[in-house]
């Protein structure tokens, strides 16, 4: 992967934020999950060199608390929408005009709360999310929450241990994520949906649940579909069907 390059960019409140960019072409902004990073969402299992293969440059940061982009531990620094304000910075920053736009689970409720609030993608891929994910996030949250509250007493059985294995695995600051979670990340209005009017594919793995319907947030959308693809919420992005299917619809007409 000689042409993955990595840079660093302040956000509006100077936290510092590593970009990835694989390719060359039409730009495509990949907005990597919860705990996860752009390494592990988008270039470990391939689906930045399909794109870029494809003619595209995926552009890939790195959240706050994730990855190699800064973990700041002031609360200050956690405001609610903080990722959509990161999201605004990185397409300022970048210059990006007439580019794509993909987010995978906090990635894609965070893509959905960005255009609501004014970016405008030519189209847009909400990936391993449900109606539900997007608009009862708290109850969501509250599974995290506890898991990071409870970190050093969970054994293996309990319904958060993978949870607390894989943020482990990931190196991911404790407290920096707790504050993300529980300051940082806002509620979707149901009804700003209905003014998500650029065509929008919603992705998700044939056996994952975790964020509610996707075929209630596919109706809830002005244009558009659904797309599945095999495995869970974890598993999915792992397979070649789901960097194919991203790479086939942002090349469609």
């Amino acid at each position: 992967m000689s042409d993955l390059t990595t840079s660093f960019i302040d956000s509006h409140d100077g936290t510092r934020m590593a970009v990835h960019r694989m390719g060359a072409g039409r730009p495509v902004l990949l907005l990597h999950g919860l705990f996860s990073s752009a390494e592990m969402n988008w270039i470990k299992f391939g689906t930045a060199r399909r794109l870029a293969d494809a003619g595209f440059e995926a552009i890939m940061p790195d959240w706050r608390v994730h990855g190699h982009s800064d973990a700041p531990v002031d609360g200050a620094l956690y405001t609610a929408g903080v990722l959509v304000r990161d999201a605004f910075a990185i397409v300022e920053e970048l210059e990006l005009h007439d580019y794509d736009l993909v987010g995978f689970s906090l990635g894609a409720r965070t893509a959905a709360s960005a255009v609501t609030a004014g970016l405008a993608p030519r189209r847009l891929v909400l990936a391993g999310m449900g109606l539900e994910g997007l608009v009862n996030w708290r109850k969501r949250v509250a599974f995290f929450i506890d898991m990071i509250d409870r970190f050093d007493t969970i054994e293996h059985g309990d319904p958060a241990f993978f949870a607390r294995s894989f943020l482990k695995s990931q190196g991911i600051d404790r407290h920096a994520a707790r504050l993300l979670l529980t300051q940082g990340v806002d509620e979707i209005d149901a009804e700003a949906l209905a003014t998500i009017a650029m065509p929008t594919m919603v992705l998700i793995g044939e056996d994952d649940a975790d964020n509610g319907s996707p075929e209630r947030l596919a109706e809830a959308l002005p244009q558009a579909k659904v797309v599945t693809v095999p495995g869970n919420h974890m598993s999915s992005v792992m397979k070649p069907e789901f960097g194919s299917a991203i790479v086939d619809y942002l090349s469609g007409e």
